[in-house]
């Protein structure tokens, strides 16, 4: 029987599949919130009545896609192995813990909608907005350069990984408050990034 000092914490398996959860919730949301507000004002009108049931349902799944954000960025470091760059992984564990929380704070902004009869006048759905696309985003970009660039460094990622990670984070911090949609680049490559980590985890499954 192991020593209490030489036991160490397994990571559970199904850890790979948080970031697919992640993406699959992430995408879900910003279809919603996209369907109930206009993409071109999204600060300016109002939110059809028999559209708020997407806001709400769309404000139910944020918080699980920040859960499963948390065990995503797990699932990393764990594949990276117990070698670390002690500046990429202050960036990384720094930019996700960032991005859930503006995540967070926009989500909670957005709920203002379900109060809202006339169009919006002030706070509520504009700093929302302006959160998600000019904040959580950017941060989403910096979190994807440095999990590409950990990647890359290690030797951990395969050879289109890494600069798919670096095109996602350049539009992010480009394009991320100018087109709409652009939010759907992240989940897309946390979707690919998972599905990597599966794969290796199959191949080293006895």
């Amino acid at each position: 029987m192991d020593s209490p000092t030489s036991t160490r914490l397994r990571t559970p398996r199904a850890a790979g599949l948080a970031g697919v959860v992640f993406a699959v919730l992430l995408a879900a949301a910003v279809v919603l919130m996209r369907i109930a507000v206009p993409s071109g004002s999204p600060a300016e009108a109002a939110v059809d009545a028999d559209k708020r049931w997407a806001v709400r349902l769309a404000l139910e799944i944020v918080p699980f896609a920040g859960i499963f954000f948390l065990w995503f960025m797990g699932a990393l470091r764990e594949h990276s192995g117990e070698v670390e760059d002690r500046f990429f992984a202050t960036v990384f564990l720094g930019s996700g813990f960032i991005f859930v929380a503006t995540l967070f704070v926009a989500a909670a902004a957005a709920g203002t909608v379900l109060n809202e009869a006339v169009p919006p006048s002030g706070f509520g759905r504009p700093f929302a907005y302006t959160v998600l696309t000019s904040y959580a985003m950017r941060v989403a970009a910096v979190f994807a350069f440095s999990t590409s660039a950990i990647g890359r460094r290690l030797g951990v990622f395969p050879r289109p990984v890494a600069p798919l990670g670096f095109a996602t984070g350049l539009a992010l911090l480009v394009l991320g408050s100018g087109v709409p949609w652009i939010e759907m680049v992240f989940p897309f490559w946390v979707l690919v990034v998972s599905l990597h980590i599966l794969r290796a985890g199959l191949r080293r499954t006895p």
